[in-house]
């Protein structure tokens, strides 16, 4: 062991003539362990926010959508997708029909948004049909039904998300209402299509957005309720590589022709993403802030040490002993205080944080937050900043005190011993 390494640790562990200064060493260890796993557990929550934030989206979205420029829909769909199809990094399509609708049981109604699908096509770009918790989404792939007017119609069949069954008090086969904005002209007026479903199934995605507001019907079926056959609202697709997204929708615009735009995943949630960025930044700089409060009681704890220790630097310097070696002596200890402290946060803070991931014991409010819970993502590499950062801060704090005690003259210190 180096000289000045082992006089600090020998300081470190001596018993102190003022009891003040060891007090001062246990706060500024613990400070240091508190900041290092604050930030850790901070870093992680935001990581885990932006992690299953991404996940739930590109799981219940597509990462291209093609679309109209004018709104009344894609005709002739099924010879574009076939051309698209084909298209390198297109891996998956689907077509769907979009439409707002109303849907009541009994007294209780929400509005909700109808997505007609080919469930086949569907599942290669959308996992909502895999997550249905209750029921069963098979209902969906069966023929078309009867049409409606006959004696043996049946109604077609919905998948509705959980919040939404909740909201309306719907279950497993439930009839439920579905009533569209786009009514049929009569002498008495516009009076609004409606159909019965039936509900063979309920979804639960964890995204509030989808739970709350979203049912699945076959293809036909919305494109009868809305009156408009042979036409979809858009092209889902997916992608072999999600963060070129934007460029591979230029490729698909250009391939569809005039009147056609794309939009991608990227683009539906920049500002989501850009706010959770910003939020990691500034929670590391608020957070930060109890690492430099322990850096404070560093400085302290250093400076009463310098002053306690006179007499014994002194008797050092006499013996040969350079104010440079001096000065490594207490930035040496500074520095061990500050490694006590950060090995003791980033345990303390990797613990919490898995325990936090696996557990799941922290529930959130999923209207506010779009989650259920409170994800957890800890990353090694903000362990390597984190612990850099806590180190560099208490070398800052030991630069002072270090200083002066490499200043003191031994003449000066011994003159009155």
């Amino acid at each position: 062991m180096r000289f000045e390494l082992f006089v600090a640790s020998r300081y470190l562990r001596a018993k102190r003539r003022q009891a003040v200064i060891g007090i001062i060493t246990a706060i500024s260890i613990l400070g240091v362990a508190a900041g290092v796993a604050s930030l850790i557990l901070a870093l992680a929550i935001t990581n885990g926010m932006r992690r299953d934030l991404q996940q739930r989206l590109l799981g219940s979205t597509a990462h291209i959508e093609l679309m109209r420029i004018a709104s009344d829909g894609i005709e002739n769909w099924r010879s574009l997708t076939d051309r698209l199809r084909r298209l390198p990094h297109v891996t998956a399509d689907a077509p769907a029909l979009y439409g707002q609708v109303l849907i009541s049981r009994g007294a209780r109604s929400a509005g909700a948004l109808v997505k007609g699908i080919l469930p086949n096509e569907e599942r290669t770009v959308s996992t909502l049909l895999d997550n249905v918790k209750e029921g069963s989404a098979s209902a969906l792939d069966a023929n078309a039904p009867t049409p409606v007017g006959s004696a043996n119609a049946q109604p077609p069949p919905l998948v509705i998300g959980s919040d939404l069954a909740e909201q309306i008090g719907a279950s497993v086969g439930n009839t439920v209402l579905v009533t569209s904005p786009q009514g049929e002209l009569t002498p008495f007026g516009l009076v609004p299509k409606y159909q019965r479903f039936q509900v063979a199934g309920i979804f639960h995605s964890g995204f509030y957005q989808y739970d709350s507001s979203f049912a699945l019907a076959r293809l036909a079926d919305v494109q009868h309720l809305f009156g408009e056959p042979n036409v979809i609202s858009l092209i889902s697709f997916k992608v072999d590589n999600l963060y070129h997204a934007d460029a591979i929708g230029r490729e698909i615009e250009n391939v569809a022709g005039k009147g056609f735009m794309t939009t991608n995943w990227m683009e539906q949630n920049r500002e989501l993403f850009r706010a959770l960025r910003l939020e990691q930044v500034v929670t590391f700089i608020v957070i930060g802030l109890i690492v430099c409060v322990a850096a404070l009681n560093i400085l302290i704890a250093l400076t009463m040490m310098v002053m306690e220790k006179t007499r014994d630097i002194a008797v050092l310097m006499s013996y040969g002993v350079q104010p440079s070696q001096v000065r490594r002596i207490f930035l040496w200890q500074g520095m061990l205080i500050s490694i006590l402290g950060t090995s003791a946060g980033l345990v303390l803070g990797y613990g919490l944080a898995w325990a936090g991931g696996h557990y799941r014991f922290i529930h959130l409010s999923a209207e506010v937050y779009s989650l259920d819970y409170l994800p957890f993502a800890p990353r090694w590499q903000d362990g390597v900043i984190v612990a850099l950062v806590s180190l560099g801060v208490s070398l800052v704090a030991t630069l002072y005190p270090s200083s002066s005690a490499a200043k003191i003259l031994p003449a000066e210190a011994l003159r009155y011993e």
